[in-house]
């Protein structure tokens, strides 16, 4: 058949990128149509996303697209979770949205407790705690008695956002909708009573519809901005949480595996055909979010290659030049082993302005010598959130109630080979890392199944295997790795279980 071109849109917290997915009915190839940054910006002591720019950057990608590809049958977009927009009864847009990152949510876990007890937050939700999820940025709002709560007729999270800009379809698909911990996956509905309990308005909250989720044509207004040629392209949703379209494009064949997806946040975690809401989930701090066929994704949120981008940043030369990621990691590779350990999950880490430093402040805490120099800083890190995969991976089993037979490493991290060897290491199971470009694969294959073209996720899963190359890292040196996942464990203070805590 004649390749057809699915356009996904994945929209990440340093880039975005307009990827085309070509399906020629025995592989997917994918190509980079557009590429441009995303620069969140601080106004009056808060930090905001630019959503203005990035959508004049995703019109860019599709005049790209346009004069370059035929034929384009469908465009989605996925972007991070709990963030969100809110427009008013005409549909404009109300303010400028949050970015998770921003200060406003401190305090605010502290103070939805005092009004509704975790526990039963968890049970009506089964979502992570996290001081960034949408609802504690609705209750800092309803604290403030922000106008734009009274003004807001509908709330749509980010990939939501743009869906309505390029269809004219106003809903909120389900992989981000569970992102908010409001979302009672019980009921298949908002848990409005959590919101009400907390003192925030629920009258903005609008549709819940499933991945590929057709919303018609590409709006006439868009078109007229971009190419004519982009008439009838339809809009579908795929997996709009990044994660949940990354998860889709795991080219799994045992049953029995789980997944990292690796980026600026590792989230690490199954996929299970329902939520598991229990105590000994909620004493792990783990997440039920939303995937694709109604399944969900239990995982836990781990700080990761968000510590190096921000040592990175910290390190750029006088005139904004970055070091390549490559040096830094041969340089850590070059680095003694285990000078120090952190827990990549420590509050200090959330929005420093200093990384190396909060990380130098975290060691003299506990009694370690800070790393001396970047080498050992960058392999410090990486050492770290392998650990942490070793102690989340246990937990996960644990509640799984079997092993886990192998780890695939999807996203930007997958071509981190050091960090791929170490997880190996530490975890003592193989671990297969790709593709990289998991994120828009997943998307991609929602719309292909949407439109008709793959029939199944099992049928999607082997032609990624067939599209991409895959690499396996076995594990090795385990006797090291167990001394040192001692040391690590006593530092983090993390039960195994509940009731050995």
């Amino acid at each position: 058949m004649k390749s057809i071109h699915s356009l996904a849109v994945d929209l990440g917290a340093e880039s975005g990128r307009v990827i085309s997915a070509a399906f020629d009915g025995n592989k997917l190839i994918l190509s980079e149509i557009h590429r441009f940054p995303n620069r969140p910006v601080r106004v009056r002591g808060h930090l905001h996303w630019n959503v203005l720019s990035l959508w004049d950057e995703v019109q860019s990608g599709l005049r790209k697209a346009a004069s370059q590809l035929e034929p384009i049958a469908s465009v989605g977009v996925d972007t991070w979770g709990v963030d969100f927009a809110l427009l008013d009864a005409a549909g404009e847009l109300i303010g400028n949205p949050y970015h998770y990152r921003d200060a406003r949510t401190d305090g605010m876990m502290a103070l939805a407790f005092s009004r509704l007890p975790r526990e039963r937050i968890f049970e009506r939700t089964g979502l992570q705690f996290m001081q960034l999820n949408t609802l504690y940025q609705l209750l800092a709002m309803a604290e403030a008695r922000a106008p734009a709560l009274e003004h807001a007729r509908a709330l749509v999270m980010m990939p939501d956002l743009f869906h309505y800009w390029l269809s004219g379809e106003i809903a909120c698909e389900f992989t981000e909708a569970t992102t908010t911990q409001f979302y009672n996956p019980r009921t298949q509905d908002w848990a409005r009573d959590v919101l009400r309990a907390l003192g925030i308005p629920d009258h903005f909250l609008v549709r819940i519809v499933p991945p590929g989720t057709d919303f018609g044509e590409l709006a006439e207004p868009v078109v007229r901005a971009t190419d004519a040629r982009l008439a009838g392209v339809r809009v579908i949703a795929p997996a709009s949480h990044d994660t949940a379209s990354a998860v889709f494009g795991v080219p799994a064949r045992s049953a029995r595996y789980a997944y990292i997806s690796s980026g600026t946040w590792s989230l690490l975690g199954a996929v299970v055909t329902e939520a598991v809401i229990t105590p000994q989930a909620l004493a792990f701090n783990f997440t039920n979010e939303g995937g694709v066929n109604g399944t969900f994704r239990l995982l836990k949120n781990i700080m990761g290659m968000w510590l190096v981008q921000e040592c990175r940043r910290r390190w750029a030369a006088p005139d904004g030049t970055l070091i390549p990621y490559a040096e830094l990691f041969a340089m850590a590779e070059a680095a003694p082993a285990f000078v120090a350990l952190i827990d990549p999950d420590a509050p200090e880490f959330l929005h420093p302005e200093d990384m190396p430093s909060a990380i130098a402040e975290h060691c003299r805490r506990s009694g370690q010598t800070p790393p001396a120099d970047r080498g050992t800083m960058v392999r410090c890190i990486l050492e770290s959130l392998a650990l942490k995969y070793r102690l989340t991976l246990e937990q996960l089993q644990y509640l799984l109630g079997y092993p886990v037979e192998v780890i695939h490493v999807v996203g930007g991290g997958a071509q981190n080979a050091l960090l791929c060897q170490f997880t190996a290491d530490a975890c003592q199971v193989p671990v297969v890392a790709g593709p990289v470009e998991a994120t828009a694969v997943g998307n991609a294959l929602v719309q292909l199944i949407a439109l008709g073209h793959l029939s199944s996720a099992e049928e999607a899963r082997e032609l990624v295997r067939r599209s991409f190359q895959l690499t396996t890292y076995l594990p090795r040196a385990s006797e090291v790795w167990e001394g040192v996942y001692h040391r690590f464990r006593q530092l983090v203070s993390a039960p195994l279980s509940a009731a050995q805590g």
